[in-house]
């Protein structure tokens, strides 16, 4: 039994209004997400032109292939306006909890495709040759101009994902940081190159590589236990919410998963088995409406079992949870 099937009386209306202005504000800021995106897209792109005409006009192959890298920055970003439109679609036969995991797992991906970037980059440091390299001042100029523009973005976007509280914006904003790194090491190994000493491009390739399994790891640790069900809340939190509504005797079990700013939370309570139907789902009402206003959770779903021990039996927690 859950207080989301209330009845059409004020307080039925109440909820439903409550649930529309949130049904709002989750749009508005999955909105403002995919502006973000799309202003990050563009700079990528400018980032993209900027280095390629520099590796072409150097001959240099780390230019070019820092180039390649911001190319699949682009895609992640085009990626990432997908997965930003499908996870605000609302729940439907197939996903009948909502979509917002799919956001989830383009994190996942995109951490899956920092460890490949920095694969690829420890292998090109150690495989490739040593070309024939030409100094640019123009060149320079603009690698510095790629750098502004990708510090400029990475911060700006990083603002942005801590005031919408969005992981697929944390991700993305790790992601082009990492490009910092990358475009850093591949100015120092352009220029020490073009000297005559090739060996330390190669020991700065392999340290951006470690840096940026770094922020792999960061991601994984955040996404993974979303991805498995974790439990996202403290069920002794819950338990001490709910042991202070009136006539609920215990928890039986405490169940959530979830993402921090999307948790989904299952309680079970025993009530007085003796109580008539109507008064077991009020007693669900206000155990749902205080873990909502007190834990600040969206998603409460209140299930109730009889306790068969007598109208005067004193309450408690008899608590099965996760592990059950």
């Amino acid at each position: 039994m859950s207080g989301a099937d209330a009845g059409s009386g004020p307080a039925g209306g109440t909820d439903r209004a409550t649930a529309r202005a949130g049904m709002r504000e989750r749009a508005e800021r999955d909105r403002r997400v995919r502006r973000v995106l799309w202003i990050e897209g563009c700079g990528n792109l400018s980032v993209i032109l900027g280095k390629t005409a520099v590796g072409l006009g150097t001959g240099s192959a780390t230019i070019l292939g820092d180039a390649v890298h911001s190319l699949a920055d682009l895609a992640n970003n085009a990626i990432a306006l997908v997965v930003a439109r499908v996870s605000t679609d609302p729940p439907d036969r197939e996903h009948p909890y909502g979509h917002r995991k799919f956001e989830t797992l383009a994190v996942f991906v995109l951490g899956v495709l920092l460890v490949v970037l920095a694969v690829e980059l420890a292998t090109r440091a150690i495989t490739r040759g040593e070309p024939r390299i030409a100094q640019s001042g123009w060149g320079l100029a603009v690698m510095f101009g790629v750098l502004a523009v990708n510090v400029s973005v990475a911060t700006w976007e990083g603002r942005r994902a801590r005031e919408l509280d969005s992981d697929l914006l944390r991700a993305d904003a790790r992601h082009t940081a990492s490009d910092v790194l990358v475009t850093s090491a591949a100015i120092v190994g352009w220029q020490l190159a073009a000297v005559g000493y090739p060996w330390l491009d190669t020991v700065f390739s392999m340290g951006v590589a470690a840096l940026i399994l770094g922020l792999a790891w960061g991601l994984f640790r955040r996404v993974v236990p979303v991805l498995v069900d974790h439990s996202a809340t403290d069920p002794e939190v819950v338990e001490t919410v709910v042991g202070t509504i009136a006539g609920v005797r215990g928890t039986r079990r405490v169940r959530s998963s979830g993402a921090a700013a999307q948790v989904r939370l299952d309680v079970t309570v025993a009530v007085d088995g003796s109580l008539p139907t109507a008064d077991s789902h009020a007693i669900a009402d206000r155990v749902e409406a205080a873990l909502r206003e007190r834990l600040g959770l969206e998603d409460v779903t209140v299930h109730v079992e009889p306790d068969e021990r007598g109208p005067d039996a004193p309450g408690g927690s008899t608590a099965r949870r996760n592990e059950e």
